[in-house]
């Protein structure tokens, strides 16, 4: 595990480069906030111009993909069951094994912080199931429910 201090409510992007493999331009995650253990967390993504996606997608009226929004709920939920409990991710992986009833409700595009809400559904490690619901302006973006597990890294 990390050199995290336990028992933080917040969580900068330093501190989740230390848990989550990610990195930049894949990294969706720039901060983790309300962490309440054996609840959920949030997840904060502040999304730019300057991102590389957007200059395909679209360059004459950007908006973030809705994979992307996925793969921030993910992230998010890696963050905080990593964080919360404390598990061993040396020479691990987080693998995503399903995704149902995701919902994309409005675009997502730059100058939006969007702030992914993630709670666990269900907790039988190595795999478990989330709920996350990003919402911008309190309005709310995309939804979706997403199962993962803690494999040996590939």
């Amino acid at each position: 595990m990390s050199k995290i201090e336990p028992g933080k409510s917040v969580l900068e992007v330093d501190e989740l480069m230390q848990i989550l493999p990610h990195r930049y331009p894949i990294l969706l995650v720039d901060r983790l906030v309300d962490i309440v253990p054996g609840e959920g967390a949030v997840g904060i993504k502040n999304v730019t111009f300057n991102e590389p996606i957007f200059q395909g997608h679209f360059p004459q009226k950007p908006v973030l993909p809705g994979v992307f929004m996925i793969e921030a709920m993910a992230q998010t939920a890696a963050a905080y069951t990593s964080y919360t409990e404390n598990l061993d991710t040396e020479g691990k992986i987080v693998l995503f094994m399903g995704v149902d009833k995701a919902r994309f409700r409005r675009p997502v595009v730059p100058g939006d912080q969007v702030r992914i809400a993630v709670r666990t559904v269900q907790r039988r490690p190595p795999v478990w199931r989330f709920e996350g619901v990003a919402t911008v302006d309190g309005k709310k973006v995309a939804e979706a429910q997403f199962s993962a597990m803690l494999a040996q890294s590939l």
